[in-house]
């Protein structure tokens, strides 16, 4: 060819790359038209490379440059555009960006007139195109880009997602489709693992892919759900367990038919998070939708050139694929998009009842200092979390998304540790382990002091809120309403390792242990909470060895149920006939008989009534321990090997309670159980979260509180469970003494004035917020409560000013925009409150408060129409009052639970004629690993 001729195709093949260069770098798509402009940049790059050398003599500095790009991009063609070679990436652009600067020399004496406005007017493209495309998604961002609430509110379970006439219903679940879609498309995972190995493997392990069939503790709860209602209502499970089952359409079948199919044993899969496009709103019960995307069937073909050209591609140019399988609502609203699947309600379609609340990691976490949302925390750590921050830590890796080495553990480390050991995951279960004792709760024998008559206590109803229907516990997301004692503190020698405290043989004594959540972001412990067994245990020896004391002792020499006195944390719901929830059945829950579980960043006070015994020898030891059993001996039982026992009456099981008898001799376990243990019930390890040991000498007491700096957090986090459990002058009384620890915490003051605001003590509240504010004016948390005593006052205005003042620190606290919108309404400024619950709603379009006041809000206005959808809504989140009448069977059946169900009472020693039975070898804690 000749040189004039190399000279017009080289001309015009470098205006045809700068016009593809402007596109990719503004449209980056998964599309077949925009891989395709990416392989012809790297083609157009090559072929000018090749071309240039024919020029470099007029142009070496040019000539040069162009040819380190080329060098750079032929680098990023081999090797991969991966985010550790972004700086490679970035070096092309600069230096190409270089040599057609360093080119204008040789374009302004070597072409004429017309070429050179061509050549400024795609390069002048190749900058306006991506810098305009950039600007206007600024300006007009993806809506769906974000998680947003919506503000009108569903008034029933018909209205949320598809609605009854979806496929996936009682789920919120949609896919872009508007219908089913191949199972295939959530059974690809392996695909993913050619490029993401490291990732693919911590995922093999994980509880999102043993969500499903493939886990019999899981499997067993819908086999039982579908035998009593039907497949139908089991679809509100599946919507976030079971993907590639249910999103076929083949859930319409019993599981029971299919559970030893591929799909159903498939668990969720890469995609089946990162293939979601949009979610509707924090309300959870898997409200969002999943596209399946139109090149699906060609980029999982088992053809190996097809699959090497899907490789190549990907890894010239991983913006499209990012792009898909990596929304900005996956980084940036954490929280939200774990709610998807981390937050359920019930409703008719599912329960054939009411709506009523089931577990919700969400709430509890929005509204803590661990999100750094709330404005009324006890504790707010150095820098906000969400959920990933713990259950999505950084590990080494070398996958091609690495950043400095390092990605998002996707073995999702948590809680279960009872899945992993049926799968013989040695790996897992130790992680899991190793994540239970890393410090997320502490355990502090704190306080002692004599078991006396201090009167009668009085019992007051704190809070003015309304209270939701729900099977979980409720925190900062709502107001703390409930029974207040009034009792007085009497003696208390208190911390135990600094009093000098001696117990005299023969007395009575009340030990206090405070349980206190460290590096948890929601209430401990989360999810399922009607299926664990999570308790504390107490045991107290003499210096010989002999028991003398003992809460919690597992029975069975640490292979049984839990004993029932122990100190549970858990959700202990009620069916229709007020039998105990132990089934994950929360579609038969009607009632709760109580909840128990601690807010992240809190505390709770476990007091035993410990006798000793006239012959003890000291010094004696007590030892508290925090242990954690993932599911609870009567399920994992009833998960392997429950049956009905023979010739019961039919009518005992109906949708709403179930009194049937059960068997779980291990001849019932199935043949095709799920996990590697095929031949026993498993028994389940027990593991230790955290244990605290106390010495205390025999003799005359004394009992003598000692205040230092050093306890200070001892003393705050002991007034922290008393104040939850409702003791409010024990609180008062723990927190003066934060005060006389450390006279500069503004926390400590303003614990007391919480106390006596509780109380309605606000006169006497008023000199501990001053001071709280004297000593740190910038604690949003002090505004709050300064609030709620103006507004007592009936000093609305200044009320309202401390509102938002706490709100400019925190704007999504849902309780001090409720508390301003309700000054507003008791001044009768209704529109100016419905403006705080507008914001309300788009924190959480549940929240009861929010309805209740909107409601009297509309009435004020005269919008008629809006009152009824208000209080309709309300109605529908309120709590039926007449289901505690179902409490009456187990209170009565049960003292231990009775017990249980009180906010403050005492645990007692198992029977001494048990105690005799370990002598003096009994361990401190019961193991149950095999």
């Amino acid at each position: 060819m000749k040189p004039e001729g190399i000279r017009l195709y080289s001309a015009i093949l470098l205006l045809l790359l700068l016009v593809n260069t402007a596109y990719i770098a503004a449209f980056a798509s998964p599309t077949i038209f925009y891989m395709g402009n990416v392989v012809l940049h790297l083609v157009l790059g090559m072929v000018l490379a090749v071309l240039l050398f024919w020029f470099i003599r007029q142009m070496p500095l040019a000539g040069a440059l162009f040819l380190a790009a080329a060098a750079l991009g032929g680098f990023l063609a081999i090797r991969g555009n991966t985010t550790p070679h972004h700086w490679v990436l970035e070096a092309h652009i600069l230096v190409a960006v270089l040599a057609l600067v360093a080119f204008l020399p040789y374009l302004m004496r070597h072409t004429n007139l017309q070429y050179r406005k061509a050549f400024a007017a795609c390069a002048a493209l190749m900058v306006i195109m991506p810098a305009s495309t950039a600007i206007y998604r600024r300006m007009h961002p993806d809506p769906n880009a974000r998680i947003h609430n919506p503000t009108i509110v569903p008034v029933t379970m018909y209205q949320e997602g598809g609605g009854p006439h979806s496929p996936f219903f009682p789920s919120s679940a949609k896919t872009n489709v508007g219908g089913i879609i191949p199972s295939n498309f959530f059974m690809d995972s392996e695909a993913c693992g050619r490029c993401h190995q490291d990732i693919y493997e911590q995922w093999k392990s994980s509880m999102h892919h043993f969500a499903s069939f493939n886990n019999q503790f899981y499997r067993k709860a819908i086999e039982y759900m579908q035998s009593v209602v039907g497949p139908q209502p089991s679809k509100w499970c599946a919507g976030c367990h079971d993907h590639a089952v249910f999103f076929n359409g083949r859930f319409d079948r019993p599981i029971k038919d299919q559970v030893d199919t591929p799909e159903a044993r498939a668990g969720l899969s890469c995609t089946s998070c990162h293939a979601i496009v949009h979610v509707d709103s924090s309300m959870g019960n898997g409200s969002y939708t999943i596209k399946y995307p139109p090149l699906h069937q060609l980029l999982s073909s088992k053809n190996k050139f097809i699959q090497a050209a899907d490789y190549f591609m990907t890894y010239l140019d991983p913006e499209p694929h990012k792009h898909t399988f990596m929304k900005p609502f996956m980084r940036q609203d954490v929280g939200e998009f774990c709610s998807v699947c981390h937050k359920v309600h019930l409703d008719v379609p599912v329960n054939q009842y009411r709506w009523f609340r089931g577990f919700n990691e969400y709430d509890n976490w929005q509204a803590s200092g661990v999100s750094g949302q709330g404005a009324r925390s006890f504790y707010y750590p150095p820098k906000s979390q969400n959920c990933a921050d713990c259950h999505m830590p950084m590990v080494a890796s070398q996958d091609p998304g690495n950043i400095s080495g390092m990605v998002h553990s996707h073995r999702f480390p948590a809680a279960n540790t009872a899945v992993p050991y049926a799968n013989r995951d040695k790996t897992q279960l130790d992680l899991t382990e190793k994540f239970l004792k890393s410090g997320l709760v502490t355990v502090d024998i704190f306080a002692a002091s004599p078991v006396k008559d201090h009167g009668t206590a009085m019992i007051r109803r704190t809070g003015e809120g309304p209270h939701a229907m729900t099977g979980f516990a409720v925190g900062e997301e709502a107001e703390q309403t409930g029974n207040a004692v009034i009792r007085e503190v009497g003696q208390v020698a208190a911390p135990i390792d600094h009093s000098g405290i001696h117990l005299e043989p023969g007395s009575t004594a009340r030990l206090d242990v405070v349980v206190r959540t460290r590096k948890v972001g929601h209430f401990f412990p989360g999810g399922t909470v009607d299926a664990f067994d999570v308790w504390v245990e107490m045991q107290g020896k003499d210096a010989d060895g002999r028991v003398i004391f003992w809460s919690g002792e597992v029975e069975d020499g640490g292979k049984g149920p839990v004993e029932p006195g122990a100190h549970f944390y858990r959700a202990f719901q009620l069916d229709g006939d007020g039998n105990m929830i132990d089934k994950r059945n929360a579609w038969q829950a009607r009632s709760v008989l109580y909840v128990r579980l601690i807010p992240p960043g809190a505390a709770d006070v476990v007091h035993y009534r410990v006798k000793i015994p006239k012959d003890a020898k000291g010094p004696l030891t007590f030892t508290a321990k925090l242990n954690y059993r993932k599911f609870s001996y009567y399920y994992s039982h009833f998960a392997y090997a429950g049956q009905p026992e023979p010739n019961q009456d039919p009518k005992l099981l109906t949708a709403s309670y179930n009194d049937l008898k059960y068997s779980f001799d291990p001849h019932n376990i199935p043949a095709d159980v799920s996990g590697e243990i095929k031949d026993r019930i498993p028994n389940l390890p027990i593991v230790t979260m955290s244990s605290a040991t106390a010495i205390i000498p025999l003799g005359a007491s004394s009992w003598v509180p000692v205040v230092e700096k050093a306890d200070r957090e001892r003393w705050n986090d002991w007034g922290i469970g008393l104040l939850l459990q409702g003791d409010l002058k024990g609180a008062e009384y723990a927190f003066k003494k934060v005060t006389e620890a450390e006279p500069g915490y503004a926390d400590g003051w303003l614990n007391v004035a919480r106390a006596l605001i509780q109380e309605g003590e606000t006169d006497t509240a008023k000199p501990y917020v001053a001071q709280a504010l004297k000593i740190n004016s910038k604690l949003g948390r002090i505004y709050f409560f300064k609030a709620m005593i103006e507004k007592t006052d009936g000093k609305y205005d200044d009320a309202l000013q401390s509102l938002d003042t706490a709100l400019s620190w925190y704007p999504r606290d849902r309780v001090a925009l409720n508390q301003a919108a309700r000054v507003l309404f008791l001044q009768r400024k209704y529109a100016a409150a419905l403006k705080y619950l507008d914001r309300v709603c788009d924190v959480d379009p549940e929240d009861l408060q929010m309805h209740y006041t909107r409601m009297l809000c509309l009435r004020g206005l005269g919008d008629i129409a809006g009152v009824q959808r208000e209080e309709a809504l309300f109605k529908r989140f309120k709590a039926e009052e007449s289901a505690q009448a179902i409490t009456a069977k187990p209170r009565m059946l049960s003292p231990e639970d009775n017990n249980e169900r009180q906010q403050i009472h005492d645990h007692e020693s198992i029977p001494p004629e048990a105690l005799a039975h370990h002598a003096r070898v009994a361990p401190v804690v019961s193991g149950g690993a095999q």
